[in-house]
């Protein structure tokens, strides 16, 4: 069990490096089995989920290789099609190995997903797109994919904006025969950067950024260089973190238009941004004021959908709510599970309201108390991070190593712009 230990109240400023997308990599290590030649993904996260994944396709028959952030994946010959349940279990990208391996090997099993958890995360989408493209289904103790032929463009629609379902079928539809036209698919910036990577192998999907996607099925992919953009949920959090702890921060690797909707949110909570062309500069010394909407009423930040709120970032946002004055409500929408963690920032202290699972009413400015935690999540993991650094007081965070899964180097940036961080792999 890794821990982490944090002297709260220690004044932050400074710049941070964003690193790669974690939502982008995980796929595009799925997407790298869809050609027998090299894929070069650089810019790749060096995060425990990364890892796991790049594991599974080495175990599948790929030659894998990662340093310094760069993974080398070839695919020549696969040496099976199914992901053993240890693996499935440990992270819910799992499943989208089972368009690639079906394409491929005309089939695929896997085994239910695991990962955090923070409510039920429907699977319906990938079985309707691989089903409609003409492959079949079993599901009992597996899922048990299978593609007697080359699978056959259509058009589909979507009846929920997944993510994970929406990459599926891309990886699915880009090697099908004919045009499939995807309807009210996700649009996320890390679905628009795995459509980016299947085009320069060599792919052809139009509407990139949009609801509607269509996917001109091709003959083959071929290898390609890429570089995985930066992850939009980092940077988002790190804003929080200077925004609870009124820190001045530079966060860079940036771009604009992946953080309007962030920016408002932020607007809201009474902080203020500014969006450069590779950067978002944060000044210091604000003192955050709740926004009341229009009439006096109470706002509410409720995440969606892109180019919504993302949900990831729901959690963070909270925490740095308890550091601004006034009232606001968080609708958690997509999740039941994940506002569960505002138990613990009443533990510290906290002034909130948990109402029901999907929503939480929160009063600030509060002096939040330094005490022992345990991460659930990743972002929950992250938001109560932030929660111990505006703290005062010591804390420390168990089951840490859950942080770890997807924010890379974090106790290393933390350091390097004055947070008071330190890690134990064996507890403290």
């Amino acid at each position: 069990m890794q821990s982490l230990k944090i002297e709260g109240g220690a004044p932050i400023g400074g710049e941070v490096v964003i690193s790669g997308n974690k939502n982008a990599a995980l796929p595009m290590i799925a997407a790298a089995l869809l050609t027998e030649e090299e894929v070069v993904l650089h810019n790749m996260p060096d995060i425990l989920d990364v890892r796991a994944m790049l594991s599974v396709a080495e175990l599948l028959g790929a030659d894998v290789s990662f340093e310094r952030n760069t993974a080398r994946i070839r695919s020549g010959r696969l040496r099976g099609n199914e992901v053993p349940r240890s693996w499935c279990s440990k992270m819910r990208t799992s499943i989208l190995f089972a368009a690639p391996l079906t394409v491929r090997t005309g089939g695929a099993t896997l085994y239910p997903p695991g990962g955090d958890i923070i409510g039920r995360r429907r699977l319906d989408g990938h079985f309707y797109g691989v089903e409609s493209l003409g492959g079949t289904i079993e599901c009992d103790d597996a899922y048990c994919f299978q593609a007697a032929k080359r699978l056959r463009g259509r058009e589909l629609f979507l009846d929920e904006a997944s993510v994970t379902a929406t990459e599926q079928i891309l990886m699915a539809a880009v090697l099908a025969d004919g045009v499939t036209v995807l309807r009210n698919a996700a649009s996320e910036p890390h679905v628009t950067d795995l459509a980016e990577l299947l085009n320069t192998m060599g792919a052809k999907i139009s509407g990139l950024g949009s609801n509607t996607l269509t996917i001109e099925g091709v003959e083959s992919l071929h290898g390609v260089e890429y570089t995985v953009g930066g992850d939009h949920i980092e940077a988002g959090s790190f804003l929080a973190m200077g925004a609870a702890c009124g820190g001045e921060l530079t966060i860079r690797g940036t771009t604009p238009r992946h953080y309007w909707m962030m920016r408002r949110v932020f607007e809201r909570l009474g902080i203020q941004l500014k969006l450069l062309p590779d950067a978002i500069f944060l000044p210091g010394g604000q003192e955050p004021g709740i926004k009341q909407d229009f009439g006096g009423h109470i706002p509410v930040i409720a995440d969606g959908p892109w180019p919504q709120f993302p949900s990831d970032m729901m959690s963070c946002a909270i925490v740095a709510a308890t550091q601004s004055r006034g009232t606001v409500m968080f609708f958690e929408k997509m999740f039941e599970s994940r506002i569960y963690f505002v138990d613990r920032l009443i533990s510290m202290g906290a002034n909130a309201i948990v109402c029901d699972p999907h929503r939480a009413v929160i009063t600030g400015p509060v002096n939040l108390r330094g005490t022992v935690l345990s991460s659930p999540d990743i972002r929950a993991g992250m938001a109560l991070l932030i929660a111990a650094m505006c703290a005062s007081g010591q804390s420390v965070i168990n089951s840490s190593e859950i942080i770890f899964r997807g924010y890379e180097n974090i106790v290393e940036k933390i350091q390097r712009v004055g947070g008071k961080v330190t890690s134990a792999p064996g507890g403290y």
